[in-house]
């Protein structure tokens, strides 16, 4: 189901303003809005508890990888640590403040189906450059040439090909330089080249100090790009633990199960 206009202006902080175990590999002491802490994180919805009493902490750097099964919570989570959605108990901090307004405008997120302006494709950047607070923010250009979409600037966005629309969305929330990306599935349905231009994309963003939060069912894109992976099951996190472990020996049998390709029930 596609996103709401609001949750596509979403898309930044700044955007949905108005409109309505530490990896450590690439620290980056730039980074203020980190640690994330979450505490006793619960989120229910007509009686389903979908988030379950969740305690996880991140650190500055890197890219952290959410998996698990369909329907384990991760795009649940990734929304309540963004700010759309409100937890029914528990708490989400950024570098000891709560979340709130203040630190969703120094944070971004790209949907799995991106939703643009009825604009140029140059048009989409500078509207979100408009929004930002940074002095010297990149230039529309600029960004358009770090997604390799600088020589469809004039073309109307909603032309552009499904992988092409992924990077202007990448382009767009990167034009407000977030201290947090967060990456809904945003590979999911696109062809193997645009998914390693999307995943270029992100780790070069979190190469120059962007912490990148990914979620993704894809066992081998998260051993590509992940430097640590927290596993959900069932709303609960079963295991954090850096990439390298969890792909050669993973604690919990849902992750067992998982990384060996059985059904996880």
């Amino acid at each position: 189901m596609p996103p709401s206009w609001a949750c596509v202006l979403a898309l930044t902080g700044k955007l949905m303003a108005e409109s309505t175990a530490s990896n450590g590999a690439h620290a980056h002491t730039a980074n203020a809005q980190l640690p994330l802490v979450v505490q006793a994180l619960r989120y229910e919805i007509d009686g389903v508890t979908l988030i379950d009493g969740l305690d996880l902490t991140l650190h500055g750097g890197g890219i952290t990888v959410l998996m698990g099964p369909n329907g384990a919570g991760k795009s649940v989570l990734l929304r309540l640590l963004h700010g759309l959605l409100q937890p029914s108990a528990g708490i989400v901090s950024w570098h000891g403040t709560p979340n709130g307004k203040a630190t969703r405008m120094r944070q971004a997120l790209v949907f799995q189906r991106p939703v643009l302006l009825r604009r140029s494709v140059v048009a989409n950047v500078e509207f979100a450059l408009k929004l930002t607070t940074h002095a010297k923010p990149p230039a529309a250009l600029a960004l358009l040439a770090k997604v390799g979409l600088a020589q469809r600037a004039t073309q109307p966005a909603r032309l552009l090909s499904g992988g092409e629309q992924q990077r202007l969305a990448m382009a767009r929330a990167l034009a407000l330089q977030p201290q947090v990306l967060f990456m809904d599935e945003p590979t999911a349905s696109l062809d193997p080249a645009s998914v390693l231009a999307i995943e270029q994309i992100a780790k070069a963003a979190s190469q120059e100090s962007t912490k990148i939060i990914w979620v993704t069912h894809d066992l081998g894109q998260t051993q590509r790009v992940a430097d640590d992976v927290v596993f959900l099951h069932h709303g609960r996190i079963t295991e954090h633990t850096e990439a390298s472990s969890f792909f050669s020996a993973p604690s919990s049998s849902a992750a067992q199960d998982y990384v060996n390709g059985r059904l996880v029930l």
